[in-house]
């Protein structure tokens, strides 16, 4: 079988018609902020995974998976815990879905895992989270959370910038 070269034009054209607005802002967006390079790939749950990642330092902001039943976008959240009244407003299911997230090791029980690896310590109202970073940020898109997540994107994106 042919291994073929993945193209983020056939992710774009694989999106629901109803969130290709959104995939083109969030490509908007992050290319305005230097995130000028596109990762593609694919597995075994992802018919496609689109990473955006910054040239220079290639560290990414945001991943669409794309899968037969859903369509999630993760937010590589690096400064979450500079914004807390921007997370005490997600909806709660949103909320739900960061509970999810498997808790960092690190955090709650040091050299547990890789050295190098940090996640994120965050509040959400008075809750307070330690959550592994891969997972953490991962939501539905839907026509309810495409809002919150463009104002997320847009905050990591103005945090980074200040950085």
């Amino acid at each position: 079988m042919e291994n073929k070269e993945l193209r983020y034009e056939d992710f774009f054209v694989s999106v629901n018609d109803e969130y290709k607005d959104f995939v083109s802002t969030v490509k908007e967006k992050v290319f305005e902020a230097g995130y000028t390079n596109i990762k593609m790939g694919s597995s075994k749950t992802n018919l496609y995974t689109a990473a955006f990642i910054q040239p220079k330092t290639r560290r990414g902001i945001a991943n669409f998976y794309l899968r037969r039943r859903s369509f999630k976008m993760m937010i590589s959240a690096k400064n979450c815990a500079s914004y807390p009244d921007m997370l005490s407003r997600l909806p709660e299911k949103m909320v739900a879905q960061i509970g999810k997230a498997s808790p960092c090791q690190n955090l709650t029980d040091p050299g547990k895992c890789m050295d190098k690896c940090s996640g994120y310590e965050f509040h959400i109202g008075e809750a307070l989270y330690q959550k592994c970073r891969f997972g953490c940020f991962q939501f539905d898109v839907n026509v309810e959370n495409i809002p919150f997540l463009l104002e997320f994107l847009e905050t990591e994106l103005k945090e980074r910038t200040a950085d």
